[in-house]
C-alpha cells in the first residue's frame, strides 16, 4: 500500500479582501474562530494532507500547523495562481488529485470530497433564480493539469472558471439551502455568517 496521499488539499487565501479593508480574511473572527479555523475543520478530515495558498510572510499563519504555499507565478495573478501552487504541491506529495477551496467559504459541505466523486468537478449552487451557479474554486483537480494551467497563466488566463470548463469539468450541484458556499466579501457578510452560524 502506497504512502502517498491520493486526495490533499488546498485552501486559497491569496486575495487581498479589498472589499473588507484589506488583511486576511481567514483571520477574521466569526463565533469566536477564525474563518480559517472553521474551514480547516471541515475540509481537513476529507483529505489526506492540507496546505494553505498565500503570499507574504507565512509565519502569521504558523498556529494553524499548515505548509503555506506561495503563488508559484509572479504578479498576483489572482485564484488560479492558487489553484497551480496547489497542483504543483499536490504532485511533490504523490497526489492525483487535489482539493482547492477558497478562505472566506466557512460554511463548505463536510462532504464535499465525497460529493465531488471522481474525476475532474467543480461545486454548484442554486442562484436565487434556481440557475446553477458554479463556484470554481470549489473543486477536485487533478494534479496532472499542473502544466496546463502553467501554460494558461502564461497566456493570460486569469479565470479560474473559464479554465475548469476549457479542461471538461463536470459541474456537481449543491441544492442545499443555506448556500453552503456563501462567502464573506464585506462586513455585512460577516454579519450574515455570524447569524447563520448562530443556527446551527
Amino acid at each position: 500500500m502506497s504512502l502517498s496521499p491520493q486526495i490533499a488539499g488546498v485552501i486559497l487565501a491569496g486575495g487581498r479582501a479589498t472589499r473588507m479593508g484589506g488583511g486576511d480574511k481567514g483571520a477574521l473572527l466569526l463565533g469566536g474562530q477564525t474563518m480559517l479555523a472553521h474551514i480547516i475543520a471541515r475540509v481537513q478530515p476529507q483529505v489526506d494532507a492540507l496546505a494553505l495558498n498565500a503570499n507574504g510572510d507565512p509565519a502569521r499563519f504558523a498556529a494553524y500547523g499548515l505548509t503555506v504555499l506561495p503563488d508559484p507565478v509572479q504578479g498576483h495573478l489572482g485564484p488560479l495562481a492558487g489553484v497551480l501552487a496547489a497542483m504543483e504541491h499536490a504532485a511533490t506529495l504523490g497526489a492525483s488529485r487535489v482539493l482547492t477551496v477558497a478562505a472566506d467559504t466557512p460554511f463548505l459541505p463536510r462532504d464535499l470530497v465525497q460529493r465531488l466523486g471522481e474525476g475532474f468537478a467543480v461545486a454548484a449552487s442554486p442562484d436565487p433564480e434556481g440557475h446553477p451557479r458554479a463556484h470554481p474554486t470549489a473543486a477536485l483537480w487533478p494534479v496532472s493539469l499542473a502544466p496546463d494551467l502553467r501554460q494558461a497563466l502564461e497566456g493570460g488566463e486569469r479565470r479560474v472558471g473559464r479554465f475548469a470548463d476549457h479542461m471538461g469539468a463536470r459541474r456537481c450541484l449543491f441544492a442545499e439551502q443555506p448556500d453552503p458556499f456563501f462567502n464573506v466579501n464585506t462586513p455585512e457578510d460577516l454579519a450574515l455568517a455570524e447569524a447563520r452560524l448562530a443556527r446551527l
